[in-house]
């Protein structure tokens, strides 16, 4: 296995929590949901030579509390 490098990151609350459910979905860590993520967002800019959306830069509006 590759070596990986380590990086902090910061996320808010809401945003942690709307991953940490999905990894949860997916049977994966956070850590590995997030990974995962970034790897499918390069593999998309790579393949397009866009990002995986034209919105991609909005603030989410994502409502937890019906979780």
């Amino acid at each position: 296995m590759a070596d990986k490098k380590q990086i902090p990151l910061r996320l808010s609350e809401k945003l942690y929590n709307e991953i940490a459910a999905w990894a949860e979905d997916d049977f994966r860590s956070v850590n590995g949901q997030i990974e995962y993520i970034l790897t499918e967002c390069v593999k998309q800019r790579k393949k397009s030579g866009k990002y995986v959306s034209e919105d991609i830069d909005k603030p989410l509006d994502v409502d937890v509390s019906k979780m």
